[in-house]
């Protein structure tokens, strides 16, 4: 493993980790890093015809373009070939950290008109509705189960080493 410098300004000594057999070939380019939805990328700038800016993201230059790809690890500087897969857009969704809201946890957020946490999960573009708990951990880990059973590996969990209820 190597690390490739993909600082910035505003990302400090940040690095992008790459096997050994791609360094090289990706070493040629000045990278920079991009945060995107709390996830750090690397990423370059190229000119296309016309003169066109367009972007380049480094895991997609080492499995190839119009290939989706997921980090399976969540780290998106972690640029290892046994750390991309290959998903569809709605695996690579599945797998997304969770977003702002009330509660710390993915799928998890507070009723107000209840006083309890609520747990849901969105599957194939369908909210589903998992229940309403006392405490906002019992909630993260129904999350965690319904995650588990309709994502498989592609989950995002909550708490990963957990059995779930």
């Amino acid at each position: 493993m190597k690390l490739i410098d993909v600082s910035t300004p505003s990302y400090p000594d940040t690095h992008a980790m790459v096997d050994d057999a791609d360094f090289e070939a990706l070493n040629q380019w000045k990278w920079s890093a991009e945060k995107r939805s709390g996830t750090f990328y690397a990423i370059r700038c190229v000119r296309g015809p016309g003169g066109k800016k367009t972007t380049v993201r480094m895991h997609r230059q080492i499995v190839g373009e119009g290939v989706e790809v997921d980090h399976a690890d969540g780290n998106g500087l972690n640029n290892q070939r046994e750390n991309l897969r290959s998903c569809s857009v709605a695996e690579n969704q599945q797998n997304r950290k969770r977003a702002r809201g009330t509660s710390q946890y993915k799928g998890v957020m507070w009723d107000r008109f209840h006083n309890r946490w609520k747990a849901k999960i969105i599957v194939n573009g369908e909210r589903i509705n998992l229940g309403s708990f006392m405490s906002e951990e019992d909630a993260a880990l129904q999350y965690d189960a319904a995650a588990k059973e309709h994502f498989g590996e592609f989950a995002s969990l909550n708490f990963p080493g957990e059995a779930g209820p």
